[in-house]
């Protein structure tokens, strides 16, 4: 069996749910099932939907866009209110906004932000992607949005903030969904027998859940921010499970974006079972 090719995001909210994959003697152990590589949100999607990977950790809307995938239980990046990082930083009230400058990081903030301002503030500007630079962003636009380490990092003094896992909170009162893990059904196949998949990702992510003051000082000076923010983040804001609520509000989304044809119609979500 060869190993599955897993594609990761690399940003600090991801990094609790691979501490298995890169500490220790279990990193060894599971260096011989797995090759892991690291990229941006949506190219997780575009390397899941091509074969180049097999599992990746992708943005809720890629789903709605490649056949045939597992999701991996009880696990998500997801936020019940707050999250800090996927902010709509703008020069004008919110109702005032004719154009916004969106990070091409991710398809599903893009879709988030279109949802809320059509559906909930009942405008609809122009949508322009872009590489993340709030300067340059919102040198012709109105405003800009910005997720993942640039939203951490944004110098959002003199500008009106929204963050959209709070504004989405408060308009519907449930969690939002950003990322889960996703897995090809074809590359199930050549999963070796020793492998409980959902398990090892679980554990990794338990693991990795008790080491964030680590992970907080070993990103601090990477993204030149405060230990205690990291700190704050990783375990206020970010919520790494997929329970119930968490689940009732993805199919919202799924509904408001198929509805505002945002999104194409999401597929049943269905879950990979665990091997005993």
């Amino acid at each position: 069996m060869r190993p599955l090719r897993i594609s990761a995001i690399s940003f600090i909210n991801t990094a609790p749910l691979m501490w298995d994959f890169e500490s220790g003697d279990t990193a060894r152990e599971l260096s011989a099932h797995f090759d892991l590589s690291y990229t941006i949100p949506s190219r997780c999607a575009e390397e899941l939907k091509s074969g180049v990977s097999d599992v990746g950790i992708i943005p809720v809307a890629a789903y709605t866009a490649i056949p045939d995938l597992v999701i991996i239980p009880e696990i998500a990046i997801a936020a019940k209110g707050a999250v800090r990082s996927i902010l709509l930083i703008s020069k004008v009230p919110l109702e005032k906004i004719r154009n916004v400058a969106t990070d091409s990081s991710s398809r599903t903030s893009a879709a988030l932000l279109e949802v809320f301002l059509r559906k909930f503030v009942g405008i609809t500007p122009g949508f322009t992607p872009q590489a993340p630079s709030e300067q340059e962003m919102l040198r012709w636009h109105d405003a800009c949005l910005l997720i993942g380490d640039p939203a951490l990092q944004a110098a959002t003094k003199g500008h009106y903030v929204y963050d959209l896992a709070e504004q989405w909170h408060h308009w519907t009162g449930y969690p939002f969904v950003f990322a889960f893990w996703a897995v090809r059904k074809a590359a199930l196949q050549e999963l070796s027998a020793e492998i409980n998949l959902p398990r090892t990702f679980q554990q990794s992510r338990d693991h990795g859940l008790l080491q964030i003051p680590e992970i907080a000082a070993a990103w601090a000076p990477r993204l030149q921010l405060k230990e205690e923010l990291l700190r704050e983040y990783l375990t206020t804001n970010i919520d790494y499970s997929l329970d119930a609520d968490n689940l009732r509000g993805l199919k919202l989304f799924f509904r408001y974006a198929e509805e505002l044809k945002v999104l194409p119609a999401a597929p049943e979500i269905r879950f990979l079972e665990a091997r005993d």
